[in-house]
């Protein structure tokens, strides 16, 4: 493999983008506007004036006044078109920016509602909006150094928070706005300002008993020099080395808390897909995991903490509550294959079973990064299930080259991730969809992606393709916090009696979809791709 010494870093968390994403295939065919010429051009009729042999008087000559008048009747026509056609394309623009943008001056739209707010009652946290638009993705954690953003709608541009007048307690209330409970607030601190950092949101201290995000203000100068730090959670630790591996099939046999936060999905007694813990209440996985008939949570089981499929059927595993799988997942592509399922009850951590990092926004991944993929799946193609947890490492491989016509040819979107060795031998296989691609850095364990899809089992030229989890980490903090929000709403509202729960009421908002049986879910998705498979 060529160094990439000097090339800028390929995949990249960029986090909330306002803007709409673009659509991720590329345009088919030649030059859309061929020229058209025309060889058969008629004659141009040539007329003859017949003149009279007798005339009583000279003809006059032609009036170079009348030809003049002319000439300029016709511009003035010519230029009367330019402008009325002018005005007409501005009369267009003024009436589709009136329709299309019904908030004007500087008010912003609440999503599709309709209703019009001012910036200052952006994230400020009062939700003014009908559906709390104004409340949403107003803090982020930025780099691997976890630094607290907020967000500004006036700017529309994230800062990061000085540390004056900082306390646990704003800590607390910015992981919540993210979905994280606070059972599991980590800690805040102090940092140095990182170069490029010329603007910061300040706490006004002398404020008063308000909300925290109404104390907030713009300022250029940090008297401390330090950004807060935040974690929300304690993830990403593991209590065993990686050997690194040149070539093994199947991988390598796991040990006890190496790989704390994967999990085994179960339906009816049989390991189905892999999962990633996040929080104590949330599992990522893929979305053609939990399609058609396998959306229903109460089909599912989930073991953490065990290595071996026999010893869990000993175990009686963690029932899920609410399944939501991305809502612009594409059955036939792929794209978008991310789901997450929330458990009836949360996770007891201990030294094997701890959740991973999500990668936050800003964060730099070589395109020949090492990672590490584990699960249980087959260790050859159209082989059984593993009974023992295995793993491996492969390299980040660039979407470009990903992309070429003798690996995957343009079938590589935005939203997916390469990984493995073109030369073959290493690679995930059927049951280890939905399970975790994972790096380390700064000594912390970060989920890049997700099994998704693949051609074969460790096939020379068909690496293993994985959800980019860079794209989905929004979105998964947004229905971190709607999960969380909607619980909260409906708890309350339970009559005595009638033998409804929580859970029962939140598994109704839950969105999925499946039709195929589990053990054939990664092959047939190749088989859907137009890829032969061997």
């Amino acid at each position: 493999m060529t160094s990439t010494a000097g090339l800028p870093p390929y995949y990249e968390n960029h986090g909330f983008q306002p803007e709409n994403v673009f659509s991720a295939r590329q345009p088919v065919g030649a030059n859309a506007y061929p020229q058209y010429l025309s060889t058969n051009v008629l004659p141009v009729p040539n007329y003859v004036p017949r003149v009279a042999t007798y005339q009583s008087s000279r003809p006059a000559a032609p009036s170079s006044r009348s030809s003049c008048s002319s000439s300029i009747k016709k511009i003035i026509i010519i230029i009367l078109s330019i402008l009325l056609v002018i005005c007409c394309v501005i009369a267009a623009f003024f009436i589709w920016y009136f329709v299309e943008n019904r908030c004007h001056g500087s008010l912003i739209e609440c999503g599709s509602s309709g209703a019009c707010m001012q910036p200052s009652q952006w994230c400020d946290g009062v939700i003014h909006c009908p559906n709390g638009e104004d409340e949403e993705r107003c803090v982020r954690l930025f780099g691997p150094n976890f630094i607290l953003e907020v967000y500004s709608p006036v700017s529309k541009s994230w800062y990061p928070v000085c540390q004056d007048g900082w306390n646990d307690d704003y800590g607390k209330i910015a992981c919540k706005d993210m979905g994280y409970s606070v059972d599991t607030y980590y800690y805040s601190q102090g940092i140095a300002t990182e170069v490029g950092f010329n603007s910061f949101m300040k706490l006004n201290t002398s404020a008063g008993n308000i909300d925290f995000y109404k104390k907030l203000y713009m300022s250029d100068f940090c008297v401390s020099g330090n950004m807060v730090s935040l974690r929300c959670i304690n993830c990403g630790l593991s209590n065993k080395n990686v050997n690194i591996m040149s070539r093994i099939v199947g991988g390598n046999v796991a040990s006890l808390g190496q790989w704390p936060w994967q999990v085994s999905l179960h339906v009816q007694d049989a390991h189905v897909c892999g999962g990633s813990i996040i929080t104590p209440e949330w599992i990522v996985t893929a979305a053609h995991c939990v399609e058609g008939r396998y959306a229903d949570p109460y089909g599912w089981r989930v073991y953490a903490g065990i290595l071996n499929q026999k010893e869990m059927i000993f175990r009686a595993g963690h029932g899920v509550q609410q399944i939501i799988s991305h809502p612009n997942y594409d059955t036939d592509s792929k794209d978008n294959d991310v789901a997450l399922m929330k458990l009836e009850a949360p996770l007891t951590f201990t030294d094997n079973v701890r959740p991973v990092c999500l990668p936050n926004p800003g964060m730099e991944l070589n395109p020949d990064q090492q990672c590490w993929i584990s699960g249980w799946g087959a260790e050859y193609q159209g082989g059984k299930t593993s009974e023992n947890l295995n793993y491996v490492m492969v390299p980040l491989i660039e979407r470009s080259r990903c992309n070429s016509i003798y690996i995957y040819n343009g079938m590589i979107l935005p939203t997916m991730i390469c990984a493995g060795f073109l030369g073959g031998g290493i690679d995930s296989c059927q049951g280890d969809s939905g399970g975790p691609l994972v790096t380390n850095k700064n000594s912390l364990w970060w989920l890049v992606g997700d099994t998704s899809w693949g051609t074969g089992c460790a096939t020379p030229n068909r690496p293993g393709v994985y959800g980019n989890m860079t794209v989905f980490t929004d979105w998964i903090y947004k229905n971190m916090q709607a999960g969380a929000m909607s619980c909260l709403l409906c708890a309350p509202s339970l009559p005595v009696g009638m033998g409804l729960t929580v859970a029962t009421l939140c598994m109704i908002v839950s969105r999925t979809r499946i039709e195929k049986p589990a053990a054939t879910m990664r092959q047939e998705s190749k088989e859907k791709q137009g890829i032969n498979s061997p």
